[in-house]
C-alpha cells in the first residue's frame, strides 16, 4: 500500500505519494486542490464508494459569513439561494417547496424571538 502524506508549502497544498523507495510530490494551489477534491469524490460516487463514516454521517460543519446571498427561481421554478462565502467558491442552492417553506418560517421564528433568548440558544 502506497503512503499518502498532505501538507501545506506557503500558500499551496502538497500531496506526496510514496510506494516503496519511489516517492512522488504535487505542490498544488487552493483552487487545483479544492478541483482535486471535487474530482475524487465524484469517482468514489460513480463506482459507490461510500465514506469510512458511513453515508448517514453528516459532513464537517462550515462555519462561514456570507458575503452576499442572492433568493430567487430557477428555470423550473424551484426557489434558488445563490451564496458566496468566504474562500469558498459560489454555490447555488436549489430548494423544493417543501424545504424552502421549512427555512423561511425557521427565520421567522428566529427573527421575531427577542435577542436575549436568541444568545441564550447559540445565536441561532
Amino acid at each position: 500500500m502506497a503512503g499518502i502524506s498532505v501538507t501545506l508549502e506557503g500558500d499551496n497544498i502538497q500531496l506526496a505519494f510514496q510506494k516503496g523507495e519511489q516517492s512522488t510530490a504535487v505542490v498544488m494551489d487552493p483552487h487545483a486542490a479544492r478541483s482535486l477534491v471535487r474530482a475524487v469524490s465524484q469517482l468514489l460516487a460513480a463506482i459507490g464508494e461510500s465514506s469510512e463514516e458511513g453515508d448517514d454521517m453528516p459532513e464537517e460543519m462550515v462555519d462561514v459569513t456570507s458575503q452576499t446571498i442572492d433568493v430567487g427561481m430557477d428555470d423550473h421554478g424551484m426557489a434558488v439561494v445563490a451564496l458566496q462565502a468566504g474562500m469558498m467558491p459560489p454555490f447555488l442552492l436549489r430548494l423544493k417547496d417543501d424545504e424552502a417553506r421549512h427555512i423561511a418560517q425557521s427565520l421567522l421564528e428566529i427573527l421575531n424571538s427577542p435577542r436575549d433568548v436568541r444568545v441564550s440558544h447559540g445565536d441561532h
